[in-house]
């Protein structure tokens, strides 16, 4: 089997079980490995670390799957990983008869780096996120089959992470159901319809469920902006919560249709405003017309890798501050970062720099990350991906 011995020096994070190896991490590759086999990993003195499936030309070309030298990464291994993830989760009560859309699967929370499944009732959605993963699809979608007995399995694969690591992109339905077109499922008893062509995530943005428990108890005679809203599911919890007036900002249109539609199925169009148009825009004209009680600030990824860090860092500070503006003096403000590369310390200090950049005091009232059914390993923080910061917003 070929092997990738570490630098000194790099050895300790490996050791204490971050199931990634970095570029940077790296002494040599022997055996001639090629992308998606299977490699060990040992320090400089040849000790054991384990063993994982490589992408080269990747700023991670190792994700560590098994820690001994003799459990089989095959069907099996694939299998009982799924079960027991499955089980952590029925063991808190998901899916339950009113949230049946669940992540099943959270890559290394759950010791299959490289995989991500989702299911929504009882359709399932995967991710792969290696070429080594990629090579071993079938096996992946046996396994699936095998747990869940789906009635499809769709791929939901991301462009861009099939470019960097040199695979082809399979997408829609692979296994099950040809005719499946939607998403048909319930999240804390709200129903939902969503198209395939919606392609944010998996889906849907299953990781927010609990930071949309908070708005619901949070609505109630407030006015709520909810920029970003996607298919408004934050907007239907502040309807449900009780909220005076409602209005959903994104860009997409067809997203905004779709949120119309879940809102009236679950008796919501009149609570709602549906506005096509910048969030950032929207609520620098909402700071012009005296703000909301409630704002609710959820952008897409701005810092996809390390990389992207330091320009992520001043678009967030210019996001906080017309979010900062947007909420009325003595309003609640909920900002919140999926950028694994910007962490809560990073999103606390864009939020000071941006409140103070439009002359208001922002205190932190709670942090919220993302749910149960998301896990972390204790020696993984970059799993910690989304944050969430529930603020109050006075004069300075």
């Amino acid at each position: 089997m070929p092997s990738l011995t570490l630098k000194p020096g790099h050895v300790q994070p490996v050791w204490a079980g971050h199931p990634w190896v970095y570029e940077q991490a790296i002494l040599r590759i022997e055996g001639g490995a090629v992308a998606g086999d299977e490699l060990s990993v040992v320090d400089p003195r040849g000790n054991f670390m384990g063993r994982g499936f490589y992408s080269p030309g990747s700023a991670i070309p190792v994700r560590i799957l098994v820690r001994d030298r003799d459990t089989p990464i095959d069907a099996e291994l694939f299998r009982s990983r799924i079960e027991r993830a499955v089980q952590r989760r029925r063991s808190f009560g998901l899916p339950s008869p009113e949230t049946n859309a669940v992540r099943l699967v959270n890559a290394e929370g759950d010791d299959l780096p490289g995989l991500i499944l989702d299911v929504f009732d009882d359709v399932a959605v995967v991710q792969l996120g290696t070429v080594g993963m990629k090579r071993r699809e079938t096996l992946v979608l046996e396994a699936v089959e095998h747990v869940l007995a789906p009635r499809a399995i769709i791929d939901r694969t991301s462009a861009g992470v099939a470019r960097g690591e040199n695979f082809q992109l399979a997408e829609g339905v692979v296994r099950g159901d040809a005719a499946v077109s939607t998403l048909s499922f319930r999240e804390r008893g709200l129903t939902y319809e969503l198209p395939l062509s919606l392609a944010q995530k998996t889906g849907f943005y299953l990781d927010q469920r609990p930071m949309r428990g908070r708005v619901e108890q949070l609505a109630h005679g407030r006015r709520v902006l909810d920029a970003y809203s996607y298919v408004g599911a934050f907007a239907m919890a502040a309807a449900r919560g009780g909220a005076t007036e409602i209005v959903a900002v994104d860009e997409s249109a067809l997203a905004l249709e779709v949120g119309a539609e879940c809102a009236r199925r679950n008796g919501f169009i009149d609570r709602i405003r549906y506005v096509r148009s910048d969030a950032r825009e929207r609520m620098t004209l909402a700071g012009r017309e005296g703000g909301f009680d409630l704002v609710l600030c959820d952008p897409p990824k701005f810092a996809p890798s390390k990389s992207s860090k330091l320009g992520a860092l001043g678009a967030y500070q210019k996001l906080c501050a017309a979010a900062c503006r947007a909420t009325k003096p003595g309003g609640l403000l909920l900002v919140a970062s999926c950028s694994a590369a910007i962490g809560l310390d990073a999103l606390t200090r864009a939020l000071a720099i941006g409140a103070r950049d439009v002359n208001v005091r922002a205190t932190v009232l709670e942090r919220f990350f993302q749910g149960f059914d998301h896990p972390v390993p204790a020696p993984f923080p970059e799993g910690l991906y989304l944050k969430s910061l529930l603020v109050r917003v006075e004069p300075a």
